[in-house]
């Protein structure tokens, strides 16, 4: 009987899930029916339900706990108690397969609040386990845990994890690792080894106390001392010699370096002296592969590369440095200009000082055309087994604009902002977020909104101007804790202009619970009239975290497919923290499938 059994299908995978069942009608009076129902066909369908368990449970439950914990560090000669996973830094990685459960509990043992990212995962239905701190979950206070609990849905590549309150991931993030399905070879040659390369940033001071100190006198805040790969500052800095990441291959073999920017507040350029890397991986989602010298990175962003090494053809051996240093076009405030580097080495490796030294050679720090013509080189596969599934119609456009802008100072103090008397703030159509201190999802889901948010965020820019061009006079934004709320399944657009206010300025936006489809992108002003013409419907990226051009703007595409409050800021931490944020509201579909679960028992309070 086929709706007995669909619903049957249902609680099999919602108990697989360990999450309560949807459907109305019980086990037992679902399991009578069916065999009242059976006939001739009783064999048939004991042989299908005996099998359902494997075929809903084909992916592994993984688990891991994380303990956060303060842990001594010393870097560039300074030694600074940091909270650390486990006493990792960077933390450790977390490897699955597309299709599995992960399961991952996070206790709590230092004296700040913490909340952990999965940045990029789709989190379909489980926004309970999204992270970001009072909008799917209050913070897991001094002493206690949480148990987030999600499936790996359609994506394969590399993803990372990170704290999402204030400033703390600084320190508190590491790689995740998406194999494909047991069984499913890459689209590409298949690596001899494959390396996780985290970019980081490290600060001699407390970053908490930077921000905090930032926010109460208006002003950029300090910047970071030195960048890091895979926890690691190089050579280039002081006293860091022994401090250096080494990646030591084999002559002729295939490696997947797996690039991550977990660096707060800066893009990043990439390079290895005399070595091509091919481009075959963003956001875990497969791209067409091309060849590149250089790799832009965006703190939030991830990219796989297939580096080959070099042959053994007898030449000299010679040492080859990997480098990255900072894509910076803000003028608000300064910018760690510093170079990280790290090593290729052949093997054997024999005495590196005897080696010559060769360096790649990288952009310029401001320079926007290399950016721009990068970004255009990246396109979905788009083959019969990984499709882009574009909306190809609109059912609700957006234009937002993103950028900074001012705050008036309190009377009582003079200010470090653009003026004695204003503080720097940062906004989206003009709108600053004012976190709420109600996570907006348990609000969301029980109904009690009041108080805690509204769902008035603006679809276009309140007062139009040349965004571009010449600021207007008043720069002030606007403050509240706004939203916008969507059906179930709504087909988005949405068009991200830079602004010229405080400077035009590169912002990589990041979505959280979805990814969508860069179809366009350009310079100036967004014209409605002239430029969707030009979109690309056909093999566009997709992506998690997009660059919105400094001075130019970025259109995207997405399903509204799943269901909860899903997080909008830039990954720029400073420019989060002066409110450059939003929240999406997605309502539940009508089917038992589409529909938000249930909040955990150890939900944590606020």
């Amino acid at each position: 009987h086929p709706p007995y059994i669909t619903c049957s299908l249902v609680l099999w995978y919602e108990r697989a899930r360990t999450a309560p069942p949807v459907c109305e009608t019980s086990a037992l009076q679902i399991d009578q029916r069916v065999g009242t129902t059976m006939g001739a066909h009783r064999l048939a369908l004991l042989v299908f339900l005996a099998t359902l368990p494997q075929l809903l449970l084909a992916g592994t439950t993984r688990y891991y706990t994380f303990n956060v914990t303060m842990h001594k560090v010393t870097r560039l000669c300074t030694t600074r108690a940091i909270p650390t996973v486990n006493g990792k830094f960077p933390g450790p990685k977390i490897v699955t397969r597309e299709g599995d459960r992960v399961v991952v509990k996070v206790v709590n043992n230092v004296k700040h609040n913490v909340t952990i990212h999965w940045h990029g995962v789709r989190q379909l239905r489980t926004g309970w386990s999204d992270g970001p701190a009072y909008i799917t979950q209050c913070p897991i206070q001094t002493g206690q845990s949480y148990v987030y609990n999600f499936t790996i849905t359609g994506q394969r590549g590399t993803l990372f994890w990170h704290a999402h309150v204030s400033w703390m991931r600084a320190t508190l993030y590491g790689p995740i690792i998406i194999l494909p399905k047991s069984g499913v070879p890459f689209p590409f040659p298949k690596p001899y080894k494959d390396v996780p390369v985290v970019f980081g940033e490290w600060f001699n001071a407390d970053p908490e106390a930077i921000i905090a100190q930032a926010l109460q006198t208006g002003g950029g805040p300090n910047v970071s001392e030195a960048y890091t790969i895979n926890g690691l500052p190089g050579p280039l800095y002081n006293c860091s010699t022994k401090d250096t990441f080494k990646l030591k291959v084999q002559p002729g073999k295939w490696y997947l370096l797996r690039l991550i920017n977990a660096a707060l507040n800066d893009e990043l350029f990439f390079s290895i002296a005399n070595h091509t890397l091919t481009v075959v991986d963003v956001d875990a989602a497969y791209v067409k592969p091309f060849d590149t010298d250089v790799v832009l990175v965006t703190p939030g962003q991830t990219t796989n590369v297939l580096l080959l090494a070099k042959p053994d053809d007898g030449s000299p051996a010679a040492t080859h440095l990997m480098l990255a240093r900072p894509y910076a076009t803000g003028r608000v405030g300064t910018y760690d200009n510093t170079t990280v580097a790290a090593i290729l080495e052949y093997a054997p490796a024999g005495h590196i000082k005897s080696r010559p030294l060769l360096w790649p050679t990288l952009p310029v720090f401001n320079d926007t055309a290399f950016a721009a013509n990068y970004s255009a080189k990246l396109r979905s596969l788009a083959s019969a087994d990984y499709s882009a599934r574009v909306p190809m119609r609109v059912d609700r456009p957006f234009f937002f604009t993103v950028g900074l802008g001012t705050t008036p100072c309190p009377t009582y103090q003079g200010c470090n902002g653009p003026t004695n008397d204003s503080k720097f703030s940062a906004s989206m159509n003009n709108v600053s977020f004012n976190m709420p201190t109600t996570a907006l999802l348990i609000a969301h889901y029980d109904g009690n909104t009041a108080g805690v948010y509204t769902s008035d965020f603006p679809t276009t820019p309140s007062e139009p101007f040349n965004y571009t061009g010449t600021p207007p006079n008043n720069t002030n934004v606007s403050n509240g804790t706004k939203v916008v709320v969507l059906p179930y399944n709504t087909s988005v657009e949405v068009v991200l202009q830079d602004t010229s206010i405080q400077g035009a300025e590169s912002h990589p936006l990041h979505l959280h619970g979805f990814d969508f489809f860069v179809v366009g992108q350009g310079a100036g002003n967004y014209d409605p009239s002239s430029h969707p013409a030009g979109f690309n419907l056909l093999d566009p990226v997709q992506r998690n975290t997009v660059g919105v051009p400094a001075g130019g703007w970025v259109a995207i595409r997405f399903f509204a497919d799943n269901p909860g409050v899903w997080f909008m800021h830039c990954h720029l931490e400073v420019h989060t923290s002066w409110g450059l944020k939003m929240a999406w509201v997605v309502n539940d579909g009508p089917l038992p499938h589409q529909k938000l679960m249930p909040p955990p028992s150890d939900l944590p309070k606020c």
